[in-house]
């Protein structure tokens, strides 16, 4: 069998580095559970209907009401996604990559979101324009204020991990770091139920960290090689996702009078763990199915507008179409928005964003560093300014190799400019949330 081989265990390149073929079905993986989700919302739920959904969709109602696993599944890919895109990457590259990435169609969603339920408050209400500003932070829940959207406490628990992980990016990615963190953060899922402590429990995250950190030892059995360690990662991952379960499908209940079978949800989430098995183990590299790229790339736009503002469109449309032809016709009026939030907002605003925070941060590098004195500072200071704005060829490698990282693009390193690189690392970041 064929492994990555993609770097050495300290962070660095092996001596012979080769580009890596893309995971597209990465991208089809995570417009899956982009889906389920919106089945969910659009199916299980009574949302916008005025009766009963199990009787709307008797043959498609059993099995949306598993859809919000959907979410569980986007963390698993965040775990493996966020774990490969830092290797090598400084922690303010990382922070620049994940504001430009995360931000721009988040607030192009809240104020969407927030227009629609001011004027049509039939399914959602706003406590105010302040609530609106509020959840432009993202950090909303940890104000205590209320999420405009239902879907956005998953973006919370993302943003979490990031400042979590962030440790260990503050130091330098190499193995041994990613793998003492998920046995850490496993330690510390176990004790927060019974601790009684707030903020333990708040940072460890029980019943989602075990899906990130089975992402991170995915990641590593692709870029290394499987070994027994990181199975039993990724096993006792499994069974404390297994275990916490439970809880989920209590939070989920369309409907408390109508609980439902444990069992499929158990399943899907065993299904979800084999399938990013096989990707780790190489089993999927073959799969050129272009199309899955850009269709990845509207699943965050999707998951963030579809839920109120298509569930707005259901109440006022409900009488004019039979309920399953319905949610189909929202579903592609869903997609469009995506495809123009992305097209419009997502894509030119993350660019300039991202090239914004870079001159900051750059800027932050250049003045921090101490001045030369006599008549070898202007050099020092010349050289310096060049390095900090990416200009030199070691700036122009790294660059390169991150864009490959991401996209895994097979092109040699130095075949591209550092322009295009970056448009190919903004088609393909996601993470969901990359997220009910």
């Amino acid at each position: 069998m064929r492994y990555a081989d993609r770097g050495d265990v300290t962070g660095g390149e092996t001596h012979h580095h080769r580009s890596a073929p893309r995971l597209y079905v990465l991208d089809g993986l995570r417009l899956l559970a982009a889906l389920m989700v919106v089945l969910f919302h659009y199916v299980a739920l009574y949302g916008g209907w005025d009766s009963n959904p199990s009787a709307l969709f008797p043959s498609l109602h059993p099995f949306a009401r598993y859809g919000w696993l959907g979410v569980e599944i986007f963390f698993l890919i965040s775990g493996f996604v966020i774990c490969m895109s830092t290797w090598g990457r400084s922690l303010g590259d990382f922070v620049v990559s994940r504001v430009s990435r995360i931000y721009p169609a988040y607030w192009a969603a809240v104020l969407l979101t927030a227009g629609v339920v001011s004027l049509w408050p039939q399914v959602r209400t706003v406590a105010g324009w302040g609530e609106v500003l509020t959840n432009l932070t993202m950090f909303q829940q940890g104000l205590g204020v209320s999420d405009v959207d239902g879907v956005y406490w998953t973006l919370f628990i993302e943003l979490k991990f990031y400042a979590l992980f962030a440790v260990v990016v503050a130091t330098g990615v190499t193995y041994r770091k990613c793998v003492m963190f998920c046995g850490i953060w496993t330690a510390a899922g176990v004790i927060a139920p019974t601790a009684d402590n707030t903020l333990l429990d708040m940072w460890a995250m029980p019943m989602y960290s075990p899906y990130f950190i089975a992402g991170i030892a995915f990641y590593l059995m692709h870029r290394f090689r499987p070994t027994a360690l990181l199975w039993g990662i990724v096993l006792v991952s499994l069974l404390l996702a297994q275990h916490h379960l439970g809880e989920r499908i209590t939070d989920n209940l369309a409907d408390p009078k109508q609980p439902i079978a444990h069992w499929p949800a158990h399943l899907v989430v065993g299904l979800a763990f084999a399938v990013m098995a096989l990707i780790a183990l190489g089993m999927f590299d073959r799969v050129r199915w272009r199309w899955l790229a850009p269709a990845g790339a509207l699943t965050y736009p999707l998951y963030l507008v579809h839920m109120y503002v298509g569930l707005t469109m259901i109440h006022w449309l409900r009488g004019l179409l039979p309920a399953p032809y319905l949610v189909l016709a929202v579903l592609v009026v869903m997609l469009l928005a995506a495809w123009v939030l992305h097209r419009c907002v997502e894509r030119p605003l993350g660019s300039w964003l991202r090239r914004a925070l870079r001159q900051g941060l750059d800027d932050m590098r250049r003045y921090s560093a101490p001045l030369a004195s006599g008549p070898q500072r202007s050099q020092a200071t010349t050289t310096g300014a060049g390095q900090a704005a990416g200009t030199g060829p070691a700036a122009d490698a790294a660059e390169l190799e991150h864009a490959q990282e991401l996209e895994h693009a097979a092109t040699a390193r130095g075949a591209a400019p550092v322009a295009e690189a970056e448009h190919l690392l903004d088609a393909e970041r996601t993470t969901v949330h990359e997220r009910v």
